[in-house]
């Protein structure tokens, strides 16, 4: 398993997607986490605006890492194993480790380290870029609060598991442009379309909440699309978002592991 670890681990350092993917994560959150930290300054400076307590633009302006920024682990996480496809390196892997659960529980587990990394890149943006936009607009950060670093917590913990979920998808369907398709067009169209329509009735509310983008937003406890859809009291916890997120890993991991893992290659 050590020399699985350290294949994998040369496998992504070596190469320039992870740091790409960085940079445009640290400048896609960092612009999006000031946008809303200035506009939340604006309402409260707003007379007319109707009163929101100030409590809670912190976290929203946090959870913007999570809230946007989850596709970008889910994408390397794909993309790292797909690429062994691509590009026909799974021969010597599997030559140089014959035992396949190695090498995938290698992938796994690098993954989730790397998703520990967008996970700090993230809230560098969006802690250090909207903190500090929120501070100059007279808003309290709360960075002193012990429930705002829960929630910074959990946004790691979240962005492991999406790097996870993303090694799985891969696993599950190896094509790698088929791979990226489906990430891209399922978060940024299907999801946010299916949580917006379900909103409308309480039994597709409770079906909506299991969605991976819902369970998300309900381990790291805020999300910007969770407010903007005026909240849900059937909410899942914390806990339950991340055994409904370790549940999609699994799931593909399974399928992926007794199908496409197991197959020859050549």
């Amino acid at each position: 398993m050590l020399g699985s670890l350290r294949s994998e681990f040369l496998k992504i350092a070596t190469t320039r997607i992870w740091w790409i993917l960085a940079i445009i994560l640290f400048a896609y959150i960092g612009v999006t986490a000031a946008g809303m930290a200035a506009l939340s300054g604006a309402i409260t400076g707003d007379p007319e605006a109707p009163p929101i307590p100030s409590d809670m633009f912190p976290p929203l302006v946090y959870s913007v890492a999570t809230a946007v920024g989850y596709v970008f682990p889910l994408l390397f996480g794909a993309l790292a194993s797909t690429s062994e496809f691509r590009h026909q390196t799974l021969t010597p892997t599997f030559l140089a480790t014959p035992r396949r659960s190695i090498v995938l529980g290698g992938k796994l587990s690098v993954a989730a380290i790397w998703g520990v990394v967008y996970a700090v890149v993230g809230l560098l943006a969006s802690v250090g870029i909207g903190g500090a936009v929120l501070a100059a607009t007279g808003h309290d950060t709360l960075l002193g609060e012990p429930d705002t670093w829960a929630l910074l917590g959990r946004i790691v913990l979240a962005m492991a598991l999406w790097a996870i979920i993303g090694v799985a998808l891969g696993v599950l369907v190896p094509n790698q442009v088929a791979t990226i398709v489906i990430v891209l067009a399922f978060t940024q169209f299907v999801e946010p379309l299916l949580r917006f329509a379900s909103a409308f009735w309480e039994w597709t509310a409770t079906i909506g909440r299991f969605l991976p983008g819902a369970a998300s937003d309900a381990l790291v406890g805020s999300s910007i699309f969770t407010t903007l859809a005026g909240g849900n009291a059937d909410a899942l916890e914390w806990w339950q978002g991340g055994l409904v997120l370790g549940g999609y890993a699994a799931l593909f991991l399974i399928i992926g592991g007794l199908t496409t893992w197991r197959r020859d290659v050549t």
